[in-house]
């Protein structure tokens, strides 16, 4: 298995197609999917079609991937996912930062702890600028990950919501770090 970032008690490694049971398992909780789409199952046949290929992709700037499962390092579990993925596949100046974890692993800093050692990669190693992340505006849980990470609250925004859900009334927040802030703060 190769690996692309480990922290103490994390393994971030690339996706294979092995894991597709992993991720119907991870998207067909209604309480992970919660913010994301209203809680509604994601069909093994999406998890083929779509999410597995964009989980996939590599990126040109990077020459790896975008996406990372995470693993506990001690057991070896599953626990979801990590998007660090460049907005233009060929400059890395710019990334999203993202995470998607099972109930398991919620509230126990391992969102916060993969998130600073992306970002930690990113601006020493990746030539990342920026960092950007965003979330439903009623999403705290998620917005406190940002803010344990470093990044700082940028703006609210309306997305465009395909079906409005449970709190999408209230828009979306966007965080961002820069290098030059994060640099500041070690």
């Amino acid at each position: 298995m190769h690996v692309f970032l480990e922290t103490e008690r994390l393994v971030l490694r690339p996706f294979t197609e092995a894991d597709a049971d992993h991720l119907f398992a991870l998207d067909s909780d209604p309480d992970v999917m919660r913010f994301l789409n209203g809680g509604k199952p994601t069909s093994r046949e999406r998890v083929h079609a779509q999410i597995l290929p964009r989980l996939l992709h590599d990126h040109p700037c990077f020459g790896t991937r975008g996406y990372w499962a995470a693993e506990e390092k001690a057991t070896g579990t599953f626990l979801g996912w990590f998007e660090f993925r460049p907005l233009d596949d060929h400059s890395p100046a710019v990334v999203e930062l993202g995470y998607r974890l099972n109930k398991a692993a919620w509230g126990r800093g391992y969102a916060a702890e993969g998130a600073r050692a992306l970002i930690h990669k990113g601006f020493t190693d990746l030539g990342v600028e920026r960092v950007t992340a965003d979330t439903m505006a009623v999403n705290t849980r998620s917005r406190r990950v940002m803010e344990k990470a470093g990044l700082s609250f940028l703006r609210n925004f309306t997305g465009d919501w395909p079906e409005a859900i449970e709190g999408s009334e209230h828009g979306e927040v966007e965080y961002e770090l820069t290098r030059a802030a994060w640099e500041q703060r070690r």
